[in-house]
């Protein structure tokens, strides 16, 4: 469909109180259901379609997991047959959204504490578990285990050169971290470490051991799932 030429039913066509700006401003944002935040962020809806219909469309397609849009790029949006509504524009305006949504983390951690490996995939799980590309962060912490920063040292395949002793430690130094949380993820879901995996923690452990920065735990995330190195008794 050319979202250019064809008519689009507008939200202002509806009654008043099915708006769901009108809704918004009234009872606030949470008030809303997925479908008609959705409609709010493609505004226009199709030539048979309101935008809160075709959000409701949306939404039941995806039986209400929004995890599709991370998952999805845009183009992967817009040439979806059961998406129906949605062209290039508005698979713009939904990636958009979803990925301000990612950039709204703090970035300073107040009180924050790492005292298991449920604290980390907190910080972490929600940022990661969908990415397409390996990536390998830390996560730096003051003598009681307060979180003092996240970084990320590598994106890509996960290998000994990618991670080296150097990158990960000069960052954790500069911030004069007394330990480190390692975390990276698994793009196929399977939280299982490989061989490399293995081979890049006990490298890590062994140099922070002679620096003085202790290694207290490497988290692997999936899809909504974890592995610590530490429970499973392999740090």
């Amino acid at each position: 469909m050319n979202e250019k030429s064809d008519y689009h039913a507008s939200i202002k066509e509806l009654p008043e109180d099915e708006r769901p700006q009108e809704k918004m401003i009234r009872h606030g944002a949470e008030s809303l259901s997925n479908a008609e935040l959705l409609a709010i962020i493609i505004r226009t809806g199709t030539r048979d379609a309101t935008s809160v219909e075709v959000g409701r469309k949306i939404i039941e397609y995806l039986d209400n997991d929004l995890s599709y849009f991370h998952q999805m790029d845009v183009l992967e949006l817009q040439r979806n047959p059961n998406l129906s509504g949605v062209g290039i524009v508005k698979a713009c305006q939904i990636k958009a959204a979803i990925e301000l949504g990612r950039r709204m983390k703090p970035k300073v951690f107040p009180e924050i504490k790492i005292t298991s490996p449920q604290d980390v995939v907190g910080l972490l799980m929600d940022e990661m578990q969908y990415l397409k590309q390996e990536c390998f962060k830390i996560i730096m912490v003051d003598t009681k285990n307060k979180v003092i920063k996240i970084e990320e040292i590598s994106r890509g395949t996960l290998n000994s050169s990618l991670v080296h002793p150097r990158e990960v430690f000069v960052k954790a130094i500069k911030q004069h971290s007394a330990g480190i949380v390692l975390a990276h993820n698994h793009p196929s879901g399977d939280t299982k470490p490989s061989a490399e995996d293995k081979s890049i923690t006990r490298r890590l452990v062994e140099a922070g051991e002679l620096i003085g920065i202790s290694v207290l735990d490497h988290i692997i995330i999936g899809r909504g799932t974890y592995m610590s190195f530490k429970q499973e008794k392999l740090l």
